[in-house]
């Protein structure tokens, strides 16, 4: 059996810091959109077939498993890391800026990658674990439909690789580095997009009394659709409508046939989710038939509520307590109205998604001027090595 009376420490993953600063920025210079994550793939591959693992590639498209068994012990756990960046233009100005116009690292995908890398070097070169590890790296978590967790769990991700629980995090910039903050129940919003088409009737701006003007329409929608979280939901729920985009006309005199609106729907419980959309429909078709218009409505369902396992919750907090100390650890943290695919692992297995502090003042996600700290490598690879060791140590 593997010795599991140590389990790692901050101090021993230490020695990684420049080999896995190396990685992540190289990761960071060639950032790749959803489903073509293929150069992060193969170097991801090429590392940890280096240090002993079995690893299965082409789940959910780019995505893999990398597998490692120490010991005798039955049990297997799951830690996941997303890959893919996104379509933003990078304005950071460091050397290791993305080297394609366009897309950059956003949100710290890099960095996830790369401390999961990290406690999978480590657990190789230790082996102090008594079970199986299952290391999940998957593609298209920004993609917001059809993504890499749905694609990857459709390909038999749980069945080809049986683990008990699963585990994930995401960096949290506005709070200092290495400091874990935790939600049992629910922790991440769902989220569903909503793209509504008023069509009217067009006119020369000079007779708005001989058109139906969308204009005018959608203007008034968007105040109108405020309305559903302040007087539809409870007030002791959390919900959100954020009206991200509306497209109309090309010109000042003419009053155009259409406008389009694409609306960003969040919230944390199930009825909350449907009373929206229930509001939402029934509201933006009796506003634009009010003035003489008609309206189609695309309700498209997106990510659910990310809700974390009470008892994996409270060993995630406890590892982290162990590692960093009570006063970098946060218990009862958020509701984050953000939204994470990891939700859909969660409805298979039980387990726990986690927040890392990415520096006070620094960017916020998705922001061209975002980089990940190199601060938190060793950091979350000693806690994801920490994790698995103390998860394979516990009785069933």
């Amino acid at each position: 059996m593997a010795s599991t009376t140590h389990f790692c420490a901050l101090d021993d993953t230490k020695d990684l810091h420049e080999e896995l600063s190396t990685i992540r920025r190289h990761l960071h210079q060639h950032p790749e959109l959803a489903y073509q994550e293929f150069q992060t793939a193969d170097l991801v591959a090429r590392q940890l077939e280096g240090w002993g693992y079995q690893v299965t590639r082409g789940l959910g498209g780019t995505g893999m498993v990398a597998s490692l068994t120490a010991g005798s012990g039955s049990r297997a756990v799951a830690v996941r890391a997303d890959m893919d960046a996104l379509p933003i233009t990078e304005e950071t100005g460091l050397p290791y800026a993305s080297a394609h116009q366009g897309l950059m690292h956003a949100c710290g995908h890099d960095g996830h990658t790369t401390m999961v890398l990290g406690a999978a070097r480590h657990l190789a070169r230790t082996r102090r674990f008594n079970g199986t590890v299952h290391l999940v790296f998957q593609p298209a978590e920004e993609i917001g439909a059809d993504s890499g967790a749905e694609r990857m769990i459709a390909d038999g991700l749980f069945e080809r690789f049986p683990c008990e629980a699963i585990f994930g995090l995401h960096n949290h910039p506005g709070y200092p580095t290495g400091t874990f903050m935790f939600r049992s129940g629910p922790f991440m919003a769902a989220c569903d997009t909503v793209d509504v088409t008023i069509h009217g009737r067009g006119g020369h701006a000079a007779r708005p009394h001989l058109a139906v003007d969308p204009v005018v329409i959608g203007s008034t929608l968007v105040t109108a659709l405020q309305t559903v979280v302040s007087r539809n939901v409870d007030p002791m729920e959390t919900a959100v409508i954020t009206v991200g985009a509306f497209n109309a006309g090309h010109v000042a005199n003419v009053i155009p046939e259409s406008a389009r609106l694409q609306i960003s729907v969040r919230s944390f419980d199930a009825e909350v989710r449907k009373l929206l959309e229930t509001r939402i429909r029934a509201l933006v078709e009796a506003h634009a038939s009010a003035y003489g218009a008609r309206a189609d409505i695309k309700y498209i369902a997106g990510y659910p509520v990310v809700v974390n396992s009470e008892r994996e919750t409270g060993l995630a907090l406890q590892v982290a307590r162990e590692l960093v100390g009570d006063e970098q650890v946060i218990d009862g943290f958020g509701p984050i109205a953000g939204s994470e695919d990891f939700a859909y692992y969660l409805q298979h297995k039980p387990g726990c998604f986690l927040r890392l502090g990415n520096g006070e003042g620094a960017p916020m996600l998705h922001n061209a001027a975002y980089d990940f700290n190199d601060a938190n490598l060793t950091v979350g690879a000693a806690y994801w090595t920490r994790l698995v060791e103390r998860f394979l140590a516990e009785q069933a």
